[in-house]
């Protein structure tokens, strides 16, 4: 039991938490159910999980706001989160990957479907780390070209003027391949190649998402810069004129 990666699941509806349940046992995983926002957060603070799935429309809380909330956690920031909901409108989901989260699934949904999502997420979530190559590249990516961005891939951190960013993993792996190559356009297909790999059905929408949230961070640090550029028709590439730090 103790090497079953922790999974919590927030959904208020019995029927459809003890289908996620069992698939999920059945799967390796350990389930944990929460009925509330309140009982999730408790069982978060007690226990990091390894992912959480959570059901947007809750008694007690607004799904996106509990995601704002465990995010705001000790170690929340690490963990990857999915979004369960019955509502299937674009702009929902859109709200959702905004917010940060790493995947998003409408109900009705096929259990198999969910726990292979699980399984993509977690995979995505632990490799970088793992890459060999990726320690020795900061030194290398540094002296390469002045910009007033610090990418440290061993900590997976990237400074803006000298203030360490607070980002999701995607935001971190598109502003990393950004940042490794100022002035490339990157199109949308390839970020999603390369961010979510293969794109884990992913929606035209999500590049876009993130994007804009990196944007608003990197505004935060210096709001008249516009560090990432829009080609139009094209993709994004990171700003090759910025001021020097």
């Amino acid at each position: 039991m103790l090497n079953k990666p922790r999974i919590l699941v927030v959904e208020d509806e019995s029927g459809i938490a003890d289908t996620i349940q069992y698939v999920l046992a059945t799967d390796g995983f350990a389930p944990v159910w929460c009925s509330t926002a309140q009982q999730a957060l408790q069982e978060f603070a007690a226990e990091t999980p390894a992912l959480a799935i959570l059901d947007v429309g809750l008694p007690d809380l607004n799904g996106f706001e509990l995601f704002k909330r465990l995010q705001a956690l000790p170690g929340g920031a690490q963990v990857p989160m999915l979004f369960l909901t019955a509502r299937s409108d674009e702009i929902d989901r859109v709200v959702g990957l905004e917010l940060g989260a790493d995947d998003y699934i409408a109900k009705p949904f096929s259990p198999r479907e969910l726990v292979a999502r699980v399984r993509g997420i977690l995979r995505r979530s632990v490799r970088p780390p793992a890459a060999p190559q990726a320690v020795a590249s900061p030194p290398a990516a540094s002296a390469a070209f002045a910009t007033p961005f610090v990418l440290d891939e061993e900590r997976r951190q990237i400074r803006f003027y000298g203030r360490t960013l607070e980002l999701s993993r995607y935001e971190y792996g598109i502003l990393r391949l950004l940042v490794l190559k100022p002035g490339r356009v990157y199109t949308r297909d390839e970020l999603l190649d390369k961010v979510w790999e293969n794109g884990s059905g992913s929606l035209d929408r999500t590049v876009d998402a993130h994007i804009k949230t990196l944007r608003a961070k990197l505004k935060a640090v210096v709001p008249h810069t516009e560090p990432i550029r829009t080609s139009r028709g094209s993709g994004y590439a990171l700003a090759e004129d910025l001021p020097a730090p």
